[in-house]
């Protein structure tokens, strides 16, 4: 069937809503960690398990809508995660505040569970342009969260922006009760088994596991910065508080309005090139974020790559994956996204690591090898052939 471009429009939508949960706290870590009387760094720690969180809830949840109704699965995950935004509002300590945050990243999945059910209602000719669209959804979540967080945080103090994020899951749980698709032809899979068969796609799938690969080391890249950011600008010499922090945020804004565009790039150029785009802008933007400790222009500069790095490197990937195995699409989905935000995890600590060590440099050190790994492992993926699985190329 042919996808409307309102059906599109809504569910890019409510990727919005649903991904914004697990960036909130990123221009409230200082302010978190002042309430806590912890230095800014240690803060980092909460950053570290929403991504974990978020790669559990992938790989424990998410396989679940290939064999349960998609709508009924995401209705249940937007209703807990409403309530374990309310937990991190109300936590007394550090300790309830971080395994609640653990539980937000678990629960926040709605987006990876709209955007393969989407995809399989996709014509091939159509599909990269769809997969840009709701990744341009993920990434205004990703705005406003810093922006909403930041604004609010300044004004009202970290805790009510969890409040007000838990609000907004009331939106989202009617927007998808009312427009997210019905599946049908479901098969009957037991849990078990549907877990076990994620070993058996990335032992048979080749061109998953090279994908998934590049995938983590690219974001784990990006998260490197965004887990650093808020603790380096409330130091000397920017001394920035949260709302400006949160301002940073505006830097996707180009990326929004480019994803559809790189979807569609990326069915005409082919995955391997788009990937090895994106880890060269990555590497490039961690050459000027470097020098970002004594130039705001270099600093923007250096955003704006990582921003079409990471982006060209999830498009091109997540589209390719959507290629293999129509029937396990929601199971690929949780292979290559599960290792993606393991990779953010992985990437939240070693910026932070970076950052203890050697500050902007440490910082920029990390991200390079990690952008640079990332290009090895695409250059050795297979080669992609003109009809993958009998699909004509657009």
């Amino acid at each position: 069937m042919e996808v409307s471009n309102r059906l599109v429009t809504l569910m890019a939508l409510c990727c919005a809503l649903a991904v914004s949960t697990i960036y909130y706290h990123q221009p409230l870590l200082p302010q978190m960690a002042a309430s806590f009387g912890l230095a800014p760094t240690q803060a980092g720690l909460v950053a570290t398990l929403t991504q974990l969180g978020y790669a559990a809830g992938l790989l424990f949840i998410v396989p679940l809508a290939d064999c349960r109704q998609p709508r009924q699965l995401a209705l249940l995950a937007i209703a807990a995660n409403a309530v374990a935004l309310l937990l991190c509002a109300a936590a007394p300590n550090f300790a309830v505040l971080c395994v609640s945050s653990l539980l937000v990243g678990v629960t926040a999945i709605t987006a990876q569970i709209i955007i393969p059910t989407l995809t399989g209602l996709a014509t091939p000719a159509e599909r990269g342009r769809i997969v840009g669209s709701l990744l341009s959804g993920l990434s205004a979540g990703l705005l406003l969260a810093r922006m909403v967080g930041g604004f609010a945080g300044a004004n009202m103090g970290w805790r009510a922006v969890f409040l007000l994020a838990s609000l907004s899951d009331v939106l989202l749980l009617i927007v998808v009760a009312k427009s997210l698709p019905m599946t049908t032809s479901l098969p009957t899979i037991s849990y078990g088994w549907l877990l076990r068969s994620l070993a058996g796609l990335v032992r048979e799938e080749g061109v998953l596991r090279y994908c998934a690969a590049s995938g983590l080391l690219m974001f784990a890249a990006f998260s490197a910065l965004w887990a650093s950011l808020a603790a380096l600008l409330a130091q000397p010499p920017y001394g920035f508080d949260s709302a400006t922090i949160g301002l940073f945020g505006l830097v996707a804004l180009l990326g929004i309005v480019a994803s559809p565009h790189i979807g569609a790039l990326s069915d005409r150029l082919g995955v391997r090139t788009m990937v090895l785009f994106g880890a060269m802008a990555l590497a490039a933007g961690f050459a000027c974020i470097a020098a970002g400790e004594h130039s705001l222009g270099w600093l923007i500069l250096g955003m704006v790559l990582l921003d079409f790095g990471n982006r060209a490197g999830l498009v091109a990937n997540q589209s390719r994956v959507f290629t293999l195995r129509p029937e396990a699409r929601s199971r690929l989905n949780t292979v290559f996204m599960g290792s993606y935000f393991l990779g953010g995890a992985i990437g939240a600590a070693l910026g932070n690591y970076g950052v203890q060590r050697a500050g902007w440099l440490g910082l920029a050190a990390v991200g390079i090898l990690l952008s640079c790994a990332a290009a090895v492992i695409n250059a050795l993926s297979p080669r992609e052939p003109s009809s993958p699985q009998g699909e004509t190329r657009p």
